[in-house]
């Protein structure tokens, strides 16, 4: 069970990185255009939540095989 647990935790983050390759390669089109602030809000949001269900699986122990 544990190791599906992990399997599943890194396809999901494996998807959100994915999600950032396309902003990364659009963004100079979107800087301009002059939506280059609300893209990188929008972008600085999403890692956000990133980042926090990161910290949340480290301290839940999810990646833990003990």
């Amino acid at each position: 069970v544990k190791f599906y647990l992990t399997a599943i935790l890194f396809i999901i983050f494996d998807i959100e990185i994915i999600f950032m390759y396309p902003w990364a390669t659009t963004f100079k089109d979107f800087m301009l255009s002059g939506h280059g602030a609300f893209v990188l809000i929008s972008m600085m949001i999403f890692l956000g939540v990133f980042i926090y269900g990161l910290f949340w699986e480290v301290k839940s122990k999810a990646l833990e095989w003990d």
